[in-house]
C-alpha cells in the first residue's frame, strides 16, 4: 500500500504531460478527470476479488499499472508517436485503475482477516496510501534526482515489482480466535508509521531549504526503507516470537478472546446472484451486488463522489497553482510530498479515531463522515480563494 498511491504523484509530472504533448489546462483537466475515474473505480476489482483470491486481483492491478504509466511514458519522452487525447486519457485510467486492485485486494483480505479492528485496519492500510506520495518521491530523488518524467517510469516499475513480489503472501487467514495483544501490535505499526511520517516531513523541509546532491537522496532514502520495511517487520517478528515461545512452554494466554462465530459464517463463498435483495444486517459484510442494491450504498456514493471532488480538484492542480506563482520544479514536488503526509495523517486518524467512537461511544462512522466532508469544504474554499492565493508564499 505504501507504493500504490501513484495519482497523488500526478501533480508532479503533470506539467510534462502538458508541455511535451502541447496541452492546454482543459485538456489536461480531461486527463486529471479520468485519473481520478481510475482510482476511484473499483466496481470491477471488487467483482473480480468475489470470485476469485487476492492474489488474482493484485496481479491484474499490476499489470494494468505497469501497462499504463509505461505508456505514458513513453509518450511523454516522445519514444512513440504523440498520442491522441482519448488514448492518454485510456492510459492514465488503466494505471489508476490499478490503485483500486491493489486496495481491493490489500484492504479486503486484511479487514477479513481482523473483523474486529476494521477500522484500525482501514486507518493503518488507506493512511499508507497516503504516505506513499512522499515515500515514493524520496526513492525516485534516490533513483533519478529531479528529472520529473523518469517518475512517470518510476511509478510503472515499482508498484508493480511490489505487488509481484509479495502476491502469494495477501491471503485470506482463517482463525478461531484472536489476541487482545493485536490491538496493541496495530498501535506499535501507527507509531512507527508516525515516525516515518515526521522523519519525511523534516527531510521534505530540509530539501527544499538546501540543495541536495544524489549521495544524500540517497541516503535520506535508505533511512526511509529501513523505517518503512524493517521496523514494522521488526513488531510482527517480535510478535510471532512472543506467541512460539508461549506454545513452545505450554503456556496459555488469558486474554484470548474468541472470534463473532458470524463472522466466520461470513467467509464462506457466496454466490455473486443469490440474495442480491436479501442483504445482512447493518454492519455484516455484503456482496458487491448487495452493496450497489443497497440504499446505504447510494447514500454514501452520492456523498463521496460530491464531497471529495473539490480535494481531488486540490491535489491534481498543486502542479499548476505552484507554477503560477512562480515556484520551481524543487517547490513543487515540496507541495506535493507535505500534502501526501497531511493526507497519511488524516486517513489514520480517521480509522482510528473512528473505531475509537464507535466502541466507546458509539458515534456512527456516517456522522463523522458528514462532519469531515463539512470541514473539508471549509477548508478547501478557504485555500483556494484569490486573496490568500495571491499573497501566500511558503
Amino acid at each position: 500500500m505504501s507504493v500504490n498511491g501513484a495519482t497523488y504523484l500526478f501533480g508532479v509530472y503533470s506539467n510534462d504531460i502538458k508541455s511535451s504533448l502541447g496541452y492546454d489546462q482543459t485538456t489536461l483537466n480531461l486527463v486529471s478527470f479520468f485519473k481520478d475515474l481510475g482510482g476511484n473505480l473499483g466496481i470491477i476489482s471488487g467483482l473480480i476479488n468475489e470470485i476469485t483470491p487476492p492474489w488474482v486481483v493484485l496481479a491484474i492491478g499490476a499489470a494494468m499499472n505497469f501497462f499504463g504509466y509505461f505508456m505514458i511514458w513513453l509518450a511523454v519522452t516522445g519514444r512513440t508517436a504523440s498520442p491522441r487525447v482519448w488514448q492518454m486519457c485510456l492510459y492514465i485510467w488503466i494505471g489508476a485503475d490499478s490503485q483500486a486492485f491493489a486496495n481491493t485486494g490489500s484492504l479486503i483480505t486484511c479487514v477479513k482477516n481482523f473483523p474486529e479492528s476494521r477500522g484500525i485496519v482501514l486507518g493503518l492500510l488507506k493512511g499508507f496510501v497516503g504516505l506513499s506520495g512522499a515515500i515514493m518521491t524520496q526513492l525516485y530523488h534516490a533513483l533519478h534526482g529531479n528529472n520529473t518524467k523518469s517518475l512517470v517510469l518510476f511509478i510503472a516499475w515499482l508498484p508493480a515489482a511490489v505487488s509481484f513480489v509479495f502476491l502469494r503472501t495477501v491471503r485470506i487467514v482463517k482463525v478461531s480466535r484472536r489476541h487482545e495483544r493485536d490491538v496493541r501490535i496495530f498501535y506499535d505499526v501507527l507509531y512507527s508509521s508516525l515516525a516515518l511520517a515526521a522523519f519525511l516531513m523534516v527531510i521534505i523541509i530540509v530539501e527544499n531549504r538546501f540543495e541536495f546532491k544524489r549521495i544524500e537522496y540517497v541516503g535520506s532514502a535508505s533511512v526511509v526503507v529501513v523505517m518503512l520495511l524493517f521496523v514494522p517487520l521488526g513488531i510482527i517478528i517480535r510478535q510471532e516470537f512472543y506467541e512460539w515461545k508461549n506454545s513452545k512452554n505450554g503456556c496459555s494466554d488469558a486474554k484470548i478472546v474468541p472470534e463473532n462465530e458470524n463472522t466466520f459464517n461470513q467467509q464462506t463463498p457466496v454466490s455473486c446472484i443469490k440474495n442480491v435483495f436479501s442483504p445482512p444486517p447493518r454492519g455484516e459484510d455484503y456482496t458487491i451486488l448487495q452493496a450497489l442494491f443497497s440504499v446505504d450504498m447510494l447514500i454514501l456514493f452520492i456523498a463521496t463522489s460530491c464531497g471529495i471532488g473539490g480535494t481531488l480538484t486540490a491535489i491534481d492542480n498543486l502542479g499548476q497553482i505552484a507554477k503560477s506563482l512562480g515556484y520551481n520544479t524543487n517547490t513543487i514536488t515540496t507541495f506535493v510530498s507535505l500534502v501526501s503526509i497531511w493526507n497519511y495523517l488524516g486517513r489514520v486518524a480517521s480509522g482510528f479515531a473512528s473505531e475509537i467512537l464507535l466502541t466507546k461511544y458509539k458515534f456512527p462512522r456516517p456522522l463523522m463522515l458528514t462532519f469531515v466532508l463539512l470541514f473539508s469544504c471549509i477548508a478547501i474554499s478557504s485555500s483556494l480563494s484569490p486573496p490568500i492565493l495571491s499573497t501566500w508564499r511558503p
